[in-house]
């Protein structure tokens, strides 16, 4: 009695099983089922591809041919003034005479500003010397001075012969940069800047300074009174 017993235990527990397992395998099916649907295997065959790509290049390449007629009735209407775009001209009053346009005026030179006491200027033969202006920078006094020439011939300067002196009659001793060696005779203005250092000009107001030709020493040009007060 007790071998039936067992043998009935085991048949129902490898039912059990065998339908537990049945169960798990289809609902697995159904899963995986549901889960690629709607998927499909890729077109792999060469032919299919030639055939793809012949249709896309036919539709990009596809043109849209437009009739002559139409062409020139829309050239013809822009140039005529009457496209879609074209809005309607004003009428314009016959025998109406335009206003004249006042000629342009030239703009006036600039007047330049000089420092109190500026410009000096000595003259002499043609030639004329311009102090323009005095300051001091860079522990220097730096004076602007300009040279023009409206004589027939050319005028040589040898700069270490110029003559430089303070209100107390104390010659200095000026350093010169951008000034010609040779005035030419054409009128040109030449600027040049002469330089004094600054220790020497302790108690000094005033200067004088003279320059000559060289080597005649003929043409004189003096000027006086140049302020340069600190």
């Amino acid at each position: 009695m007790k071998l039936n017993y067992n043998v009935t235990l085991t048949l129902i527990l490898l039912t059990l099983m065998l339908g537990a397992g049945y169960m798990s395998s289809r609902l697995g099916f159904a899963v995986g089922h549901e889960a690629i649907e709607g998927v499909s295997q890729p077109d792999a065959r060469p032919t299919s591809k030639i055939k793809n790509r012949k249709a896309a290049s036919a539709q990009q390449g596809a043109l849209v041919l437009l009739k002559e007629e139409d062409i020139l009735n829309t050239v013809k209407a822009r140039i005529e003034g009457k496209g879609k775009n074209a809005k309607p001209e004003k009428p314009q009053p016959q025998n109406k005479e335009l206003p004249q346009e006042k000629p342009a005026q030239k703009p006036q030179a600039a007047k330049e500003n000089y420092q109190p006491g500026f410009p000096i200027t000595s003259r002499n033969q043609k030639v004329t010397l311009d102090v323009v202006s005095a300051g001091y920078s860079g522990g220097a006094l730096l004076i602007k001075v300009n040279l023009k020439n409206e004589g027939d011939k050319t005028v040589r300067f040898l700069y270490s012969f110029l003559d430089v002196t303070d209100d107390q009659g104390r010659a200095l001793s000026a350093n010169t940069e951008g000034l010609p060696t040779e005035l030419t005779a054409n009128g040109k203005t030449f600027s040049g800047t002469m330089s004094i250092p600054t220790a020497l000009l302790d108690d000094v107001n005033k200067l004088s300074m003279t320059l000559t030709d060289y080597p005649d020493q003929k043409l004189r040009l003096q000027v006086s009174d140049i302020p340069v007060k600190k």
